[in-house]
This record gives C-alpha cells, structure tokens and sequence, in this order.
C-alpha cells in the first residue's frame, strides 16, 4: 500500500508519515519498481499504535522506545503520565480560579485587574502581615471576590489575620455565608471552628440562619460557638447547649453572659431558671458543674432565680452555698 493510500485510510498525514519514518519510527517494507513506499499490513498497524501512544501524551522518544525495547514495561512511564497530567490539570484548575475570581470582581480597566492579582497574591504569601494588609485593602479597593476571602479565612492560623479576614467577610455582605457554611461539614476540625467564627462575625439573616443549623453540628465546639453569636441575636433554641456548656465547663462564663442577655423577658427567664435549677437538683451533676450553675442563676432576672439561690444558700455542698448567698447580697443591693 503506497503512502497516500495509506494516509487516507489512517488519517495520519503523508508528512507526518514521512516524519515518523526520518525518526526511524515506522520503516516502510519495501519499495514499488517506481521507487515509490510500500506498506504492509504489519507497518499499518505500528502506525496505529503509534497513534494510540500518541492519545495518551507519549512524546515520539517514548513511543519509539515503547515498541522498540523489548524489556519495556509500561508502569512506571504511565505512572509518570498520571502524575505529569495532574499536575497540569492543578495548574490549569488554578489558574482558571484565579481568571474566575478576576472576572468576578468586575475590573473596569487593567489598573483594576492588577489590584485584584495583586491582593490574590498576597492573600496566598507566606507572610502573615501581607495576608493581613491584604485582607483588609480588599475593603477598601477593588473587592476582593468573596470565594477567595472564604477560602482564605478557612486556612489561616494565624490569629490576627484570621480576625482580619473574619473582618472583610462582614464587610462583604451576606454572599459569603453560603460559602461559609460549607465548611461546617469539612472533616477537618480547625476548617469547621474557622467556618463557625466566620459566620458568627457576620451580620443578617443568612448569617443567622446558617448558625441556626449549626446548633445540631456533631462537632461540640461548633454547636458552643454558633450558641454564643446566636444568643445575644436573640435566638432562644441556644438555651439547651448554653446549659450544656456551663455543665461542661467550655467557655461557661461567655455562654452564661449569653443566657443573660436571652432572659430578657420574665417568662424566658423563668424558663431558663428552671432548667438551670433542674440540674442543680441531679444526681450526677458534679460539684465543679453545680458551682458554675449556681453562678449561672446571678445574670438571671426574675422570683424563680431568686428562690433558687435562696434554697442554694442552705445547699450541703459549702461552696455552693457560699456563692449563692453572695449573689443574693448582689441581687438585694441593686
């Protein structure tokens, strides 16, 4: 079969046929009495599987070495593909985030644009201090798309930043709470508290909604967190995990501030006295858990609290019953 022929059939050029041939790729088995190359059906073939060789990203070296060694063994050249290629398509995925995030910030001329590139560079530094001036420049010039002040504020460790990034998300509107409570899901402990702080910085009703889901979070520290920005919003589904975290002695003094601010109303307050009383009177609540209840009982308006602290006086347990009566002498002297 002559070249052109050969070309139709295959679909490879007659030139790049005569390239595979000067790279010594596929030699032609003979020749026509005019001089002309001859294909057999057996050099048909090797250009097919140079071809299939070629689909999967081989340079011609590799693929002559392929068909030619014959202790050749395919592993470790596609297990260098595998990783050649995922690592191109990392760096195009990047690169396709960082065009993405350009156009969201919607630049209104090249000045713009370098802004942008600009303070996505630095949010990414190895400086926290360009991180942090990063963070807060995205206020106050071209903004920042939020998708990367979400991600950034759900890697950074460094406390300044963090608070810096927590700062320009509030800032942001309510676009980035969505964003936000996704990561409440993340397997990794510190994304899930970082995602919680976020939202509990950030204003509106999505904000609030999302904490709102957050209460029944399996990870404890969520659940506190999002009880301790939803109680001073008001939100009264925070009492059961406030209480819980008096008894457990996690962040119990803010999470009793908490309670405070929410016994705003006689009948709320009554309720959470209760509740608080209730536990007072368990059996298996311990002596540290009891003491931190009755301090709980001071921020507490209303008859029920006060009844409480007044039978604690008389409590058998001495430090109980010593704080109660203090906070009795606090209440009579306001």
């Amino acid at each position: 079969m002559l070249i052109g022929e050969v070309a139709r059939r295959s679909g490879v050029s007659a030139r790049m046929l005569r390239h595979y041939e000067s790279l010594g790729l596929v030699r032609p088995s003979g020749r026509s009495g005019s001089g002309y190359r001859e294909y057999s059906a057996k050099d048909i073939r090797r250009i097919f599987h140079i071809e299939s060789l070629r689909s999967l990203g081989l340079s011609l070296r590799e693929i002559g070495r392929a068909l030619d060694d014959p202790g050749f063994t395919p592993s470790a050249l596609v297990g260098d593909l595998i990783r050649q290629t995922s690592d191109r398509i990392a760096a195009e995925t990047e690169l396709l985030t960082r065009l993405r995030r350009i156009d969201a910030a919607d630049p209104a001329g090249w000045e713009d644009v370098l802004q942008v590139v600009a303070l996505l560079q630095a949010l990414g530094s190895q400086s926290a201090d360009a991180r942090q001036r990063a963070a807060l420049a995205s206020v106050d010039r071209v903004p920042v798309p939020v998708e990367a002040l979400v991600e950034a504020a759900l890697s950074e460790t460094e406390p300044n930043v963090a608070g810096a990034l927590r700062w320009a998300l509030a800032q942001s509107g309510e676009g980035g709470a969505e964003l936000l409570a996704k990561g409440l899901g993340s397997p990794v402990a510190a994304v899930r508290k970082r995602a919680v702080q976020s939202l509990a910085a950030m204003p509106g009703g999505e904000a609030t909604t999302h904490l709102r889901d957050a209460l029944t979070n399996p990870d404890v520290e969520v659940r506190g967190c999002a009880a301790l920005a939803l109680g001073p919003r008001g939100v009264d589904e925070t009492v059961p995990t406030l209480i819980d975290m008096i008894v457990a002695g996690r962040n119990d003094t803010e999470a009793a501030d908490a309670l405070s601010t929410l016994a705003s109303d006689t009948a709320t307050a009554d309720q959470i006295a209760t509740r608080l009383v209730d536990l007072l009177a368990h059996d298996t609540t311990e002596a540290p858990a009891r003491g931190r209840l009755t301090q709980a009982l001071a921020g507490i308006p209303g008859t029920t609290a006060s009844r409480a602290l007044v039978e604690l006086s008389h409590d058998e347990d001495r430090a109980v019953a010593l704080t109660a009566a203090y906070l009795l002498q606090l209440r009579d002297a306001r």
